[in-house]
This record gives C-alpha cells, structure tokens and sequence, in this order.
C-alpha cells in the first residue's frame, strides 16, 4: 500500500463492530499502541475539529509519514484529540455521507475505515481507498453514497477550495448531530 494508514486506538467500543481491527486482520492497517509518543511525527491526523481540511496538497506528505485515524469515542473526541496534535499534522475531513450500517446516511459520521478511504481518495489515491473498502459488504456504498463529493475534493487545489466545494454539498439546515446523539456501537473517527 503507498501510504501508510495507522490507527490509534482507544478501545471503547465493541471490538466485534470495529472496522480498524477488521481491516488490521487483512494487513491494511497498522494498530499504534496506546501511547501518543507511538504516533509518528509529522504524520496526518484525522481531527475532526482540526482549522484545515484534508487536500491533495496533504499527498506527499501521507506518502512519508502516514495517515493517522483515532478510534475512541464522540463522547471523549474533544479531551482526546488535543494530545495527538503537537506531534501531527491534524486534517478534518470535508462533508461525506457515511455508509457503514450503524450511521448510514448520516453527514460525517464516518467509521474509521471510511475516513481513511475518503482521505485516500481525496489525496489521489482511490484504488487503495477502494481495496481498503473492498472488505466491507457495504464498502462500495460508500463511495456510490458520496461519489461527486469526493471527485470535487479530489479535484481542489488546496484546503480552502475543499472547504468551498463542501458547500455544494452541505444542505441549507444543516446542523451537526450533538455528541451524545451519536450511536457509539462503532466509535470510530466520523472525519
């Protein structure tokens, strides 16, 4: 795979519903021990409360150092985010519609799996987004549910023109869904 995906993960959830460790069992992805010094410098962290947005400007770099997606829930997203990032590169990921069955349809509810595909994809790289979602029965959904989203991000030129393309794509009564409202049976990084 060119680039590296990696997982911090913070083992709250049910370990049965957890798309990282299926996707470690199939060598696609690489479990970081629960230390924040494991998380390799520079890398790109999926945060989702981070000021830039994922771009293909961030390609060489996920090529280096790695794409990093935390796996902990929305209820502690915000307490553990902020130890990751002094060492990071920390990326939110634009608007996607996730489609893993525990939140499918649901704006940036992503698993973790999904938030790394979309990263994949929107850095260039869609045939390793694509066979990373490959072992998921409704992995295809995914890029079906969110596919001219995901053609424009990948077309930007930067950051800013991301987040200016995300607003096609944003309803007009768009409002996040609270934390708590979140179905946390696969606490994964929504992106």
């Amino acid at each position: 795979m060119p680039v590296p995906l990696l997982v911090y993960r913070v083992a709250q959830d049910d370990p049965k519903k957890n798309t990282a460790l299926k996707a470690e069992r199939f060598g696609l992805v690489t479990i970081l021990p629960p230390k924040t010094h494991a998380i390799p410098r520079g890398s790109l962290l999926l945060d989702p409360f981070a000021p830039q947005a994922m771009s293909p400007l961030d390609r060489e770099t996920a090529l280096k150092r790695g794409i990093v997606a935390f796996d902990c829930s929305w209820k502690w997203a915000e307490r553990t985010f902020p130890e990751a990032r002094p060492r990071t590169q920390p990326r939110a990921l634009p608007f996607l519609l996730a489609a893993n069955p525990v939140n499918y349809g649901r704006p940036f509810i992503l698993s973790t799996v999904e938030a790394l595909a979309a990263s994949l994809y929107i850095i260039g790289e869609p045939d390793q987004a694509r066979f990373l979602m490959s072992k998921f029965n409704w992995g295809e959904t995914f890029f079906t549910l969110n596919k001219e989203p995901l053609e424009e991000y990948a077309s930007a030129k930067n950051s800013a023109e991301v987040v200016e393309k995300q607003k096609l794509f944003l309803p007009d009564d768009f409002q996040p869904v609270p934390p708590e409202e979140i179905d946390d049976r696969d606490l994964d990084l929504r992106g």
